[in-house]
């Protein structure tokens, strides 16, 4: 099959519902947390457990503030006992850095900055692309591809190619032709829709806690010890309900992000993201006050007029890319 083209969503779609799309991630910052104290430094400040994490595995985890909030969300991969890889949105790389630079004094710990290049394999055939086995989501597998040392990860939706950024070309030209073919990052937000995953700065902001945004079962530990933010949500989580819940919107029109949504003359929060799916239709995610229960009908105010939406469970698909 011969690239297809950004403008061509419908092919780029089952590309990767159906075999194996590239896309390279530039939007990503990447931090190493190094020396005999990381684990435990990296216990107390994060919402789940490193310490107990092997070398070769991984866990997504929240950065909150002591009232429980969002400040980032993160990738957090082992790479051995004393080294770990963090990859997380580019606008909360710096605030990321800052925090973790503060917090580390008297700990045996350093943290920097680093330089990645990603490439995210997406689709059923990811596996046969790379030929290695996947584990559970989050795992890694250290291997060589085109000559470069690289780490593959276990994602939910297929798997990620991680490299040195001198070796990137070369990388990328073994995996177009070991039969990945580039598709949009637009086609990849598609899918991450349909699987109701979240992303902070899209989805999820500093104003929501792990359990409005629906990453409490991925991101949240409640056996490890104490970290920053962790007595309000451990509180929510055992004594407590959401005020707002992550949902998917079927919308009657189009949407965009940022747009409010209204039950009535109340405004229940706003749309995150929104996409036009080839088999699902218009969809979005959006953080919603509890009364908009799934099967509620409510109001998204647009720039073109109101645009009536079906407020539903997530997610709107099921399934893993591999």
């Amino acid at each position: 099959m011969s690239p297809v083209t950004e403008p061509d969503l419908d092919a780029e779609y089952r590309q990767i519902r159906e075999e194996c799309g590239l896309v390279e991630r530039a939007d990503r910052a990447w931090l190493e947390v190094t020396g005999p104290d990381a684990a435990g430094f990296l216990q107390s400040q994060v919402t789940n457990e490193t310490e107990e994490l092997a070398a070769g595995s991984g866990v997504y985890a929240a950065l909150l503030d002591r009232k429980g909030h969002l400040q980032a969300e993160m990738r957090i991969l082992r790479l051995d006992g004393e080294r770990f890889l963090i990859d997380t949105e580019a606008t909360t790389g710096p605030a990321l850095l800052k925090h973790f630079s503060m917090y580390k004094i008297g700990r045996k710990v350093e943290v920097g900055e680093t330089d990645r290049a990603l490439f995210s394999l997406i689709g059923p055939a990811a596996v046969e692309v790379t030929g290695l086995t996947p584990g559970s989501e989050n795992d890694f597998t250290e291997t060589v591809i085109a000559g470069a040392g690289c780490l593959v990860v276990v994602t939910a939706l297929g798997l990620d190619v991680i490299c040195d950024p001198g070796s990137s070309d070369a990388v990328r030209a073994q995996l177009e032709a070991d039969r990945a073919v580039p598709v949009s990052a637009e086609a990849a937000e598609i899918l991450r829709v349909e699987r109701g995953r979240p992303r902070f700065g899209f989805d999820m902001t500093e104003a929501n806690m792990p359990a409005e945004a629906g990453i409490v079962d991925r991101a949240v530990s409640f056996t490890k010890g104490c970290y920053i933010g962790q007595e309000p949500v451990a509180r929510l989580h055992y004594k407590g309900r959401p005020n707002r819940h992550l949902r998917g919107l079927r919308p009657g029109g189009p949407v965009a992000h940022g747009d409010p949504v209204r039950l009535g003359d109340r405004q229940l929060g706003e749309v995150g993201t929104a996409v036009l799916s080839p088999a699902s239709g218009r969809i979005a995610l959006s953080i919603l006050r509890k009364e908009a229960e799934p099967g509620s009908v409510v109001t998204v105010e647009t720039e073109a007029g109101e645009v009536e939406a079906e407020v539903v469970e997530l997610p709107f698909i099921e399934g893993s890319g591999i």
